[in-house]
């Protein structure tokens, strides 16, 4: 196996090679961008499949990024607080990857600028995987497939680099854009929301409720940091934890939209079980935290007009899979 790890082409017939990864962007998704050292090939991206639901990337064999980003669940948690090897239950509820490939910065604090980085922080934080890149890399070297994917597409047997690489080169791939909204509001379909979700974006993009101020653009958000005032005092600084801002105290990044009805419980602590309680609490206004975002006002909805905005929301459903490969 060892011998295997090293060899310079395990696996590679003559004249084998890869090939750049074919986007399938849906109407009105920007290309990704992708950094020119890191390009996206097919055997990079089912590379990173495959390790992505690899639970040999933990110390004890029993979670993979699977495990707490569910493919049902566009790629999200149902925990309220994800749990990692031996049950141990980490500190926030893992978001969707849906479209990760525009965030500027990951985590719900953006405390790591890129996806690349991101992989190392679960692997390794002993509340998820508890184990070393280095370490799932050894566990790894006798996988003849994964090894002969590593080759073709960056030429190096597996090791952390090509870990942490391809897992970022498939999570890229994971581009929502496909629900019954996208085909409403950038393909002209003026039959694809039915009268009720009609009405529920109206009051969405209205003036009253101004949810697209945070929640708009392609993504369905501006990946601004917000206070809500969820709570008056927060065990959870947000993204104080990174700038170190006693004004940052509370603030989390704002979420996607996309696929919301499917990534239940919500907000950073899964604190919320169900869309209808998320928007009675934006209704409430929130609670007067010194760092509340001055977005947020009360406002009052008739029971037509609260099942019409959460009916909306479960538009924003994709009609397909996030993962399109084989």
């Amino acid at each position: 196996m060892a011998l295997l790890a090293c060899r310079k082409d395990p696996g590679l017939t003559v004249g084998e090679h890869d090939t750049p990864y074919v986007w399938a962007l849906p109407p009105g998704a920007p290309v990704p961008e992708v950094p020119s050292e890191y390009p996206m090939t097919q055997a990079s991206v089912t590379l990173g499949k495959a390790l992505f639901f690899d639970a040999r990337l933990s110390r004890d064999g029993t979670v993979s990024c699977a495990s707490c980003h569910r493919p049902a669940h566009a790629f999200s948690d149902t925990l309220s607080l994800s749990e990692g090897v031996d049950g141990r239950v980490g500190m926030r509820n893992a978001p969707t990857l849906a479209n990760v490939a525009y965030h500027p910065a990951l985590f719900r604090d953006g405390g790591v600028p890129t996806l690349e980085a991101q992989v190392i922080a679960p692997v390794q934080e002993p509340t998820e995987m508890d184990h070393t890149l280095q370490g799932a890399a050894e566990r790894l070297a006798g996988a003849v497939e994964l090894h002969r994917l590593s080759q073709l597409a960056y030429g190096r047997a597996l090791d952390p680099y090509v870990i942490t690489r391809s897992i970022a080169a498939y999570e890229r791939t994971l581009i929502s854009g496909w629900s019954r909204f996208d085909r409403f509001y950038y393909q002209g379909d003026v039959h694809a929301l039915t009268e009720e979700e009609l009405r529920g974006w109206q009051l969405f993009s209205g003036p009253v409720l101004n949810c697209t101020a945070c929640h708009g653009g392609f993504d369905l958000s501006d990946h601004s940091y917000q206070n809500i005032g969820q709570y008056l005092e927060y065990t959870d600084v947000g993204r104080a934890r990174i700038s170190l801002d006693p004004d940052d105290v509370g603030k989390f990044k704002v979420p996607t939209l996309r696929n919301v009805a499917l990534t239940a419980p919500y907000m950073h602590d899964g604190a919320m079980a169900t869309l209808e309680e998320v928007v009675d609490h934006f209704a409430s206004g929130g609670l007067p935290h010194l760092n509340r975002s001055p977005l947020m006002s009360s406002f009052t909805l008739t029971d037509q007009q609260r099942t019409d905005l959460v009916s909306f929301l479960h538009a924003l459903t994709d009609e397909r899979s996030l993962d399109q490969l084989p």
